[in-house]
């Protein structure tokens, strides 16, 4: 124990220093000292958390998190990695700044996939959420099958009470065996134009553990839907939190059957992946005890985390700031883009992005056909973007490259019609960089 409180004394001052001198966001770097003075430290910190809950998965494991804690908070003391640093470095992080004045009732921990196994070595969780699996950062996590596979490890080792997006054959194929809530939607409506219109982007085919192909009597976007195996009967399991959603412009009205139950949310967030999100965050809400009222208001006071549909005022100009990563995630984000909006598209190949940037060829940056003002294209893979873009389409003389991003936002939000929207769509390093800027 003792070298637990000289890492919470070190990480501390560490993290002060950042602060002072402004070197970085200090999401990692306190994280990071204590778990080399300390390589137990984050076994030490389960003494001062009464539940865990995880989220893990491809997609919305910031958002769904970040809504569970904001729903949680109102009745609990909660502690969460808000600041979306999801490996173990960022967790111990989070931990170290917040330790040992005070016990929680709830940590809600977003986890990378790759490091959920990690964590539950030192610190096994209550309960688990997984979100989606899709296509993401190949080169780091291989094929959909092996990033599965460090999920189920992680299960099989801490056994979690596990909650699953049963429209998800992946995810719903983890809950074999164990003790599982299904969380899913039996029906969308789009009453939104811009949101109703199927992807172009190349779809995967996705068998059942059979070796079939799997079937769809509702198919909702990538593999998402009803689904059913024509060979072996393997269908989507039955649902414990019943969904219907209508997806609106700006917002999304969610009903959901619990309990013999029925509830009604709004959520302010666009895009049926966010509805999502919303519905496995309030599905581990309603199983804890929380009542539908401080859901509702909790929904309706949720304000996204950076990058996540977040909006911003830049240059005087209403902002809204999507990360993009992987090409099912892009794909969902383009269909709600403005495209009377000054659009921006930064791209890295950081290793917190993925090195193969092949991914861009498989969104669907078709849908910006019509956009009505140039595009900017900036990062370090902006020459990539433009080269995606010309074949998406656009004509190269709508095409902007500044690959300082600086310059690129200032250039983007440089108009002065006040009336003038902008959009702004960047990988993960690109989001921290611009979350670093001291933008107006």
């Amino acid at each position: 124990m003792l070298r637990f409180y000289l890492a919470l004394i070190v990480s501390k001052l560490a993290y002060l220093a950042i602060k002072i001198l402004k070197h970085s966001g200090g999401t990692s770097f306190a994280g990071m000292l204590a778990l080399k003075i300390c390589p137990k430290f984050l076994k030490y910190c389960k003494n001062y958390i009464t539940h865990e809950i995880t989220i893990t998965g491809t997609n919305g494991k910031s958002t769904t998190s970040g809504i569970l804690a904001h729903i949680l908070q109102e009745e609990n003391r909660i502690i969460h990695n808000v600041k979306g640093a999801n490996m173990l470095t960022g967790i111990a992080n989070v931990f170290a700044l917040n330790l040992p004045c005070k016990k929680f009732d709830y940590a809600v921990l977003e986890s990378d996939e790759a490091y959920l196994t990690k964590l539950y070595d030192f610190a096994p969780a209550d309960f688990l959420l997984v979100t989606n699996l899709f296509r993401d950062q190949l080169d780091r996590y291989g094929e959909l099958e092996t990033t599965a596979g460090f999920i189920k490890n992680a299960i099989d080792k801490a056994n979690p009470f596990l909650f699953l997006n049963a429209d998800d054959p992946l995810v719903a194929n983890l809950g074999k065996d164990k003790d599982v809530f299904y969380y899913g939607f039996e029906d969308v409506e789009f009453c939104s134009d811009k949101h109703k219109s199927s992807s172009t982007a190349p779809s995967e085919v996705f068998k059942c553990i059979c070796g079939e192909e799997l079937k769809y009597s509702k198919q909702f976007f990538a593999q998402q839907g009803h689904y059913y195996c024509e060979k072996c009967s393997y269908k989507r399991p039955e649902l414990t939190f019943k969904g219907r959603v209508k997806i609106f412009d700006d917002y999304s009205e969610l009903t959901i059957n619990f309990d013999r139950k029925t509830y009604e949310f709004r959520i302010n967030l666009i895009g049926l992946y966010n509805a999502y999100n919303a519905l496995g965050a309030i599905s581990v809400a309603m199983f804890l005890g929380t009542k539908d009222e401080i859901i509702k208001n909790s929904l309706l006071s949720y304000k996204s985390i950076f990058g996540r549909a977040e909006k911003r005022i830049i240059n005087g100009h209403n902002a809204l700031i999507q990360l993009i990563k992987n090409p099912t995630g892009a794909s969902e984000v383009l269909k709600t883009v403005d495209l009377n909006s000054q659009i921006l598209i930064a791209i890295n190949d950081n290793y917190a992005d993925g090195r193969d940037v092949s991914w861009l060829w498989d969104a669907d940056f078709e849908r910006l056909q019509n956009v009505q003002k140039p595009i900017i294209v900036s990062g370090i893979r902006a020459k990539d973007m433009s080269v995606r873009l010309k074949y998406a389409g656009i004509p190269t003389e709508k095409i902007i490259i500044q690959e300082d991003l600086k310059t690129a936002v200032e250039i983007a939000s440089g108009s002065d019609k006040m009336e003038e929207n902008l959009t702004i769509l960047p990988t993960y390093t690109a989001l921290l960089k611009l979350n670093k800027m001291k933008l107006k």
